[in-house]
């Protein structure tokens, strides 16, 4: 078996026809011989241009509207011969089957049709059968024929079979067969996800169908890749590429600032995945000045991320600091000139995408699957626990606090004053040490923590906590409760005048 083979036939079955032009015309010149079905047939008709109907290879028109076209011996035949199998060779001349060396087919738009809210009827009929199994056949028999099975590679694939007038490479057909691959396992992917949205099988099934190489992982001893369309949910203006840490620290601060989405200007500093600073203001200015003034140590190399239009007074002031990374919803002309003085800063906008339901984590030999914690509390979800009540101001530092602490990794403990973060203890094995960790932040920045309140991802076991916090001046706490010994932190608030309230839920990130 030769390695390049020369191609004398085609069978041409797509559902878009962008970009198909081309390739027709140039198989018109190379003498090719084209079969195609359907409205694929048509649009060559149409271009002047020779084509067999599949139905005068089968001698079985299209049935059922359509969902049988190409489901035939005569032509799976040709495609799934092995041409240097005599036995195969000769049923080819005995049931007059016509050799198909070239197979372009793409697939019904399922993913789309889903994503439109389309009716269950629309989405089952685009559930492609004859596509994928064209696809299966021409990819498995790479060694006779070539699968174009996407639009997007058909550039390439005209680049290749201009190059040697129709003649083909066994490399270049295996290269399009591991492209087809990817295409049907993708489908079948999605369509399996859609009936399985429950989760009521068991099983997991993940595809990207787009990535690319990062510079390294976590470690420049480690490779990384990153899997997804990045360019779908921002558009960047500036910078250098983003690192596998730069990534996780984008998502810590995406996550984070969609608890704020539509509130006042915030602004938010992270680092390592966690906010070292944070601040809501009447201008998105303040916002920043004051996030810095959390942590102005910590906030060098962070990801700064913003839920309004950075203008030009607020672009000033980031300028002076090093930054690895900007997000926000946009900027005026004259803050992108200011951010971009900087060549390597990465500057983002980011694009209203939605985001994913689940998370996914390797762990062991496995993987942990779960739902996204979507909830955020709210005024209305508290419970008092104390006598003493909250104000109207500490009920919404109270709720600041929460949403930061939330998306703060265990075990932490988050302290707020006027919707500002004065400073959080993050990932300590004791949330006693969270708490020393926090205070000892704050007042090392100068924070005055009278008046403060603190906000805990998880309950309080023992008194010891609101005792410190007591110590240091914080007035009002937020914690899930559930303890068997809530009662001993609440006896606490109450003999010292500092009001709690309970959430119900607890937050725990690890």
């Amino acid at each position: 078996m030769s390695s390049v083979k020369k191609a004398s036939s085609a069978l041409i079955s797509v559902f878009h026809k962008d970009g198909l032009e081309p390739i027709v015309r140039k198989f018109q010149e190379l003498g090719i011989t084209i079969y195609s079905t359907g409205g694929t047939e048509k649009f060559i008709t149409d271009l002047g241009i020779d084509v067999v109907p599949v139905e005068d290879v089968t001698s079985y028109p299209s049935i059922l509207g359509g969902r049988v076209k190409t489901l035939h011996p005569k032509v799976f035949g040709g495609i799934l011969n092995r041409q240097d199998n005599e036995s195969d060779v000769a049923q080819l001349a005995e049931f007059e089957i016509p050799q198909i060396d070239i197979v372009i087919v793409d697939l019904y738009p399922f993913e789309k049709t889903v994503a439109s809210g389309a009716s269950e009827q629309d989405i089952i009929e685009k559930i492609d059968i004859g596509g994928i199994s064209l696809i299966r056949a021409a990819a498995k028999n790479f060694k006779d024929v070539t699968c174009v099975s996407s639009m997007e590679d058909y550039a390439d694939f005209l680049e290749v079979i201009s190059a040697d007038n129709g003649k083909i490479s066994l490399e270049d057909r295996k290269r399009f067969a591991a492209k087809s691959f990817n295409v049907s396992s993708h489908y079948d992917t999605a369509i399996f996800n859609y009936f399985n949205q429950n989760h009521d099988l068991a099983a997991l099934k993940v595809s990207e169908t787009s990535g690319k190489v990062l510079r390294y992982g976590e470690n420049p001893h480690q490779k990384g890749f990153f899997f997804g369309d990045f360019d779908a949910m921002f558009s960047k203006l500036h910078g250098k590429e983003l690192s596998y840490n730069n990534l996780l620290d984008v998502d810590a601060a995406v996550n984070l600032m969609l608890e704020f989405k539509n509130d006042a200007p915030t602004f938010a500093i992270l680092k390592h995945n966690n906010a070292c600073g944070l601040a809501q203001r009447d201008t998105l200015h303040q916002a920043y000045v004051d996030a810095l003034a959390g942590d102005p140590v910590s906030a060098f190399g962070g990801v700064l991320i913003s839920n309004k239009e950075i203008d030009k007074a607020t672009a000033e002031e980031i300028h002076k600091l090093f930054c690895e990374v900007v997000i926000a919803p946009s900027y005026n002309a004259e803050a992108m000139e200011i951010l971009k003085g900087k060549k390597n800063r990465i500057i983002l906008i980011q694009n209203e995408v939605d985001m994913p339901e689940m998370q996914v984590r390797t762990c062991l030999n496995g993987m942990l699957l779960q739902e996204k914690d979507h909830k955020t509390d709210a005024i209305a979800d508290l419970t008092n626990a104390t006598t003493t009540k909250p104000t109207d101001q500490e009920l919404e530092d109270l709720i600041f606090a929460s949403k930061l602490c939330k998306h703060t990794k265990s075990n932490t403990i988050v302290l707020a004053k006027n919707k500002q973060l004065c400073a959080s203890g993050t990932g300590q094995t004791s949330r006693v040490d969270a708490l020393n960790q926090a205070i000892h932040k704050a007042e090392s920045f100068n924070f005055d923590l009278k008046g403060a309140v603190m906000a805990s991802d998880a309950f309080f076991p023992f008194p010891d906590c609101v005792e410190i916090a007591d110590k240091a001046g914080i007035t009002s706490v937020i914690q899930p409760g559930g303890s068997i010994k809530d009662q001993l932190s609440i006896d606490y608030c109450n003999e010292h005048k500092i009001s709690m309230v309970m959430t119900g839920t607890r937050h725990f990130k690890h």
